[in-house]
């Protein structure tokens, strides 16, 4: 064994560190590699780096000798079947050589966990054209009770970037709801600091004191784009940050839950005469297209919330085409 180095491929582009050595040397742990970077055994451009060091196209990584590095990678996991590939493809509105954009529907959860074998993560290699191609990256998630877009890149570059564009607040992001009575004002912004109570599945989150030691800072604007007499509304939600459930918890907050909220809301959320499953829906995205430009693609609504539409009496309009402006 000898030190190597790497340089960095443009599909790398703004990759972390560690991701970058768990993509060549996958049998090296978090601890292994913090040690080596505090040690500065892990240099970029012959500088001392860190885990969170984010790389940049053309940058030499100098790695040092690594145990087991020539060590077989593990098992492929099973291959998907023609079924779980036709699923994973039915849930495509937009592709192209960037990025894959989905209409998730709801209730499949988007990532694994205690109890969960079938999720989307599961079934991303049924989105390769070849079997040589890198294997599609989730960017980013939605509830599993949430229907609507879900944003894919077909490279881990390609899903560097994007998250850099989430994390930046550069994507706009439109949610559909039908909430419990009508909103006052019709418009506002939901400043509201959020806690989480529990852990794992069980975990809620919840209103927080402003002050708290736990409480983070959490933003939603909305709309009331139609309401039925004063009893259900059809909002328009923007979160202009990323907390876990933020719309659910801002909507209760407001008085107004979401119809058929299983988790928020308590029984005001559950109303007879209407389908009783989440009505929350990722609408619409717009975001910087890694080629250029600004990518905005809509997601026509789940059967269950349609249903509901026109059970109200609302208007149901059509997705937007997918478009890159």
């Amino acid at each position: 064994m000898s030190v190597v180095t790497l340089t960095v491929s443009d599909d790398e582009a703004d990759i972390r560190l560690d991701r970058w050595f768990r993509r060549h040397y996958p049998h090296l742990t978090q601890g292994a590699l913090q040690k080596l970077c505090r040690t500065g055994q892990v240099r970029v451009d012959g500088k001392r780096a860190t885990a969170a060091t984010r790389l940049a196209p053309g940058q030499a990584v100098r790695v040092p000798p690594i145990p087991n590095a020539n060590r077989p990678p593990p098992l492929a996991s099973k291959p998907l079947d023609e079924r779980q590939v036709r699923e994973i493809n039915k849930m495509v509105i937009y592709r192209d050589d960037h990025v894959i954009v989905l209409n998730k529907p709801a209730g499949i959860a988007v990532q694994g966990g205690p109890g969960i074998t079938h999720h989307i993560d599961a079934l991303l290699d049924g989105l390769r054209d070849s079997p040589d191609d890198p294997r599609p990256r989730l960017v980013h998630r939605i509830d599993r009770d949430t229907s609507g877009l879900l944003l894919v890149a077909r490279t881990p570059g390609v899903a560097a970037k994007l998250a850099a564009a989430f994390r930046g607040r550069d994507v706009r992001k439109i949610y559909w709801a039908v909430v419990v009575g009508r909103p006052s004002p019709a418009t506002g912004i939901i400043d509201q600091p959020l806690t989480k109570l529990g852990a794992g599945a069980g975990a809620i989150s919840v209103v927080a004191e402003r002050g708290d030691a736990d409480a983070v800072h959490a933003l939603s604007e909305y709309e009331v784009v139609d309401a039925a007499a004063r009893k259900l509304s059809w909002l328009a939600l923007s979160p202009l940050t990323g907390r876990t459930h933020q719309l659910r918890v801002h909507c209760e907050a407001l008085g107004n839950p979401i119809l058929g909220d299983p988790k928020y809301g308590g029984d005001i959320a559950h109303v007879a005469g209407f389908v009783d499953r989440l009505h929350l829906h990722a609408r619409r995205l717009e975001l910087p297209h890694p080629a250029g430009g600004t990518l905005v693609v809509e997601a026509e609504l789940p059967p269950h919330m349609r249903e509901t539409f026109r059970q109200i009496g609302f208007a149901t309009p059509q997705p937007a085409p997918c478009r890159r402006v």
